[in-house]
């Protein structure tokens, strides 16, 4: 128990230290649509998530994925793959990613998605500025029945992963 604790204690000192920091670094690899791979100068690679969203889920091996989960992964893809970005360290997540901003020519990535219907703004995490900019962002973006809100009622990933998880904690009780 006093593992976990410290361990806890020591991400969030180390995430307040970094927090506001900058750095650059090439876009390796995109997992979905709110999460890549960074290789940066200094030849480490680091796994950031998209501050501020939530995308929907990638199908994985051991479960399906989202409506618009593959197609987010492909517009963050497009819009970043290869390229040299510049990265704003929020946090660290449980995790354990990085949680960045992360900006190409000036874009801020992670509105882009929201405002194109590929991601939610996630009201959970998100804090000043970035909030009211991310949510009005998905105000239009629904209003305007872009990307996953051409669906009626499209489920949030949160939603879909705790439905995953109940799913596969009954499955294992049998």
């Amino acid at each position: 128990m006093r593992f976990l604790a410290s361990s806890a204690l020591f991400l969030l000192l180390v995430a307040d230290a970094h927090a506001g920091d900058f750095i650059e670094g090439m876009v390796r690899a995109v997992y979905d649509g709110d999460t890549v791979l960074l290789a940066t100068r200094e030849d480490s690679r680091l796994k950031v998530h998209l501050y501020g969203i939530d995308a929907p889920e990638t199908a994985k091996p051991d479960s399906p994925g989202q409506p618009f989960g593959e197609i987010a992964r492909r517009i963050l893809m497009y819009k970043i793959m290869g390229r040299q970005v510049s990265v704003e360290f929020m946090d660290i997540d449980r995790y354990r990613r990085t949680v960045a901003v992360i900006r190409y020519a000036g874009r801020d990535i992670s509105r882009e998605m929201v405002a194109e219907g590929m991601a939610w703004a996630d009201r959970q995490y998100l804090q000043g500025p970035y909030a009211s900019e991310y949510i009005g962002a998905e105000e239009v973006a629904r209003a305007r029945h872009k990307g996953l809100w051409r669906d009626d009622n499209p489920m949030p990933p949160w939603e879909f992963r705790r439905a995953q998880e109940l799913g596969g904690k009954r499955r294992g009780r049998r």
